[in-house]
């Protein structure tokens, strides 16, 4: 009997949630025919990589910070629209699509602080608490998704979409404020938003951990003392004599 898949159901509270999933409705809906879902998956992590790339170079070539703002456009269009696009044509892949799309953006996010860290705009060490935080809380939503059953997507009103606006945005900010003033201590922008963002992401891992632990034992709790049930498959065979 072939294993039944069952999809974790999907949660997303960003604050542009609504709004952007009725345009990638529209989008999906007007789509040419030649063109699918992994077109568009391949056009995100293209996308992503030149993010990094661009940054990596932006230290010699300002100009290519606004190579970032027009790939994370280009990454948010391949990345969001390849499952909208799928549901839309009933072609869905669910095992595949999730595997591929966080895969991808398992090494997306290197590749985007690892440019960050090789143009100086943020100290390599900072740019690799990041990472250690944003695999912290990806481990976390990947084993909560198999296990709770739900894929939380955004968490405090924060997805992808309003990271990558804010990340965007950041690197604007480049051209006129690289460096920031903390208590009177000169600090690059990036450090600043990195240390953030290395907080926000451990205690949200953190705070979602307990919660779900705590769904899971309700879930499954300890047998009451003195009773007498046990899995078959782990008791003992008697000894012989």
């Amino acid at each position: 009997m072939a294993n039944v898949f069952i999809e974790a159901t999907r949660n997303s509270t960003g604050l542009l949630t609504a709004v952007e999933r009725r345009v990638l409705i529209w989008l999906a809906t007007r789509m040419p025919a030649r063109v699918n879902s992994d077109h568009l998956t391949s056009l995100g992590v293209v996308s992503m990589f030149l993010v990094g790339a661009s940054f990596a170079a932006s230290s010699r070539f300002p100009l290519l910070l606004w190579g970032v703002v027009v790939f994370l456009a280009l990454n948010w269009f391949g990345d969001s629209l390849d499952g909208t696009l799928a549901r839309v044509r009933g072609h869905q892949r669910p095992r595949y699509g999730f595997y591929v799309d966080h895969i991808l953006d398992t090494f997306g996010a290197l590749v985007v602080l690892g440019g960050l860290a090789i143009s100086g705009h943020m100290t390599p060490l900072i740019a690799a608490g990041f990472l250690i935080a944003y695999y912290m809380l990806s481990i976390e939503v990947y084993l909560a998704t198999y296990c709770v059953g739900t894929f939380q997507m955004s968490f405090w009103g924060w997805g992808p979409t309003e990271l990558r606006i804010l990340l965007a945005i950041g690197a604007l900010m480049l051209f006129v404020k690289p460096i920031v003033s903390i208590a009177g201590v000169p600090m690059p922008l990036f450090d600043v938003g990195g240390m953030v963002a290395i907080i926000g992401l451990i205690v949200t891992a953190i705070i979602s951990s307990i919660g779900n632990t705590r769904r899971l034992y309700a879930a499954e709790p300890l047998p009451r003392a003195g009773s007498q049930e046990q899995d078959p498959a782990y008791v003992l065979p008697a000894r012989s004599t």
